[in-house]
């Protein structure tokens, strides 16, 4: 059976993580966890992080991911879960990555990928030039990822919604 490549978008506190955790643990296949947010001196964030870690299961490894996330979706075998999109690029400098890497390694992936992402395209418009600079490239991210993908689905207040393949 051919992998499957899984993203899930949704907006903040839809329940994105836990239906990409669900679905990651019906894998026969090791699970690896792509962490990519960055902890600072963020009390509540990293309360959230630990809430994430206590949720899934102890077979499960774990990557920090820092700015080479295509390294690590070509060198890890088995099912991947990246978790999330958004603080990987907002971590990197000039919030830009080599999309074409990227999209390669992701395609090149023998075994199951999900991934992870906001969707900001929703919201309002952001008032500072950052904020417009992060929602465009996500955007990006999130269409050249939605393309390679087998599966894109939404979240909204922990239901799914599966999004049709579009040949607009």
């Amino acid at each position: 059976m051919d992998a499957v490549k899984t993203l899930i978008l949704g907006g903040a506190r839809s329940g994105k993580s836990l239906i990409a955790e669900r679905l990651a643990s019906r894998s026969a296949e090791p699970v690896t966890y792509v962490a990519t947010v960055r902890l600072g001196n963020d009390e509540n964030l990293a309360q959230r992080v630990a809430a994430h870690r206590e949720r899934r299961p102890p077979a499960w490894s774990t990557i920090q991911c820092g700015d080479d996330l295509a390294d690590i979706l070509a060198s890890t075998i088995g099912t991947v879960l990246v978790d999330s999109l958004g603080p990987w690029i907002a971590a990197l400098p000039t919030m830009q990555c080599d999309l074409e890497l990227l999209v390669g390694a992701l395609r090149a992936r023998s075994g199951d990928t999900i991934i992870v992402s906001e969707e900001v395209g929703l919201g309002v418009h952001p008032e500072t030039s950052i904020g417009r600079e992060f929602r465009d490239a996500l955007g990006t991210l999130n269409q050249a990822i939605a393309q390679e993908c087998d599966d894109v689905l939404f979240v909204v207040a922990g239901r799914a919604l599966s999004l049709p393949r579009s040949d607009w």
